[in-house]
């Protein structure tokens, strides 16, 4: 099973949030996730991180890929160099 870490989209229309999820690949975007590890708000200004640095480390051991975006906020919470 590959894992990913991704972001869902949550929020009304026009006004986006997003939790940090750990999901199956194979599943959809916004559908069955494993866990949830954060949070993404980029609405307020600045935008708004908060993210577990334990579970994201655990499951970047057990071999979960972030996609690109949730690399980025990864990089800018300092979780991952």
């Amino acid at each position: 099973m590959a894992v990913k870490m991704r972001l869902r989209r949550v929020g009304a229309k026009k006004a986006p949030s997003y939790r940090v999820v750990i999901a199956d690949s194979r599943s959809p975007r916004d559908g069955r996730f494993i866990e949830q590890i954060g949070y993404y708000n980029p609405m307020t200004n600045p935008a708004e991180i908060k993210i577990d640095a334990e579970k994201a480390q655990k499951w970047l051991a057990n071999g979960a890929q972030p996609t690109e975006t949730v690399r980025s906020l990864l990089k800018k919470t300092e979780i991952i160099k």
